[in-house]
């Protein structure tokens, strides 16, 4: 058996960029879910602060990357919980904007402050300047990303 070539860069990028993504995700999820926090009450509370409320559900599926119908059921349990509420659209009343309760907002305090710990911990050893050039390119490859999705 011979050793394998090194393969260049770009064709490792993408593996690697799902693999840590999954483990990510993984580590935010078990760190959360040790707080009695899921991935179903985390994820829609913090992009719904990040963005602000008064954006529409159909805004805030498409933030968090999942189909409209299944955020539905989750923005249901949101809401049992009082964690959020919907109003309608002053001009609109098909859609529904939404809204961070009281409970909602603490609740978010207390998911970022876990979610900043992991990601000082994770991201110890780079410095800012590291960070900030790993956000550009991300964002070039999802400016790409929604390039392609444009076209099909």
């Amino acid at each position: 058996m011979t050793p394998k070539e090194p393969m260049a860069p770009r064709r490792v990028v993408g593996f690697r960029m799902v693999g840590l993504g999954r483990r990510w995700r993984h580590a935010l999820d078990s760190r959360l879910s040790a707080a009695g926090l899921s991935d179903a009450v985390w994820a829609p509370l913090v992009h719904l602060h990040r963005l602000g409320d008064g954006i529409s559900q159909s805004e805030l599926a498409a933030a968090i990357g999942i189909d409209g119908s299944t955020l539905v059921r989750l923005l249901d349990m949101l809401v049992e919980q009082d964690l959020i509420e919907r109003q309608p659209h002053p001009s609109d009343r098909r859609v529904k904007l939404l809204h961070l309760t009281a409970a909602g907002r603490t609740k978010v305090l207390a998911i970022r402050k876990r979610l900043i710990a992991l990601e000082d911990e994770l991201l110890c050893d780079l410095d800012d300047e590291t960070t900030q050039i790993l956000i550009d390119a991300f964002d070039k490859i999802d400016q790409r990303i929604a390039s392609l999705n444009d076209k099909s």
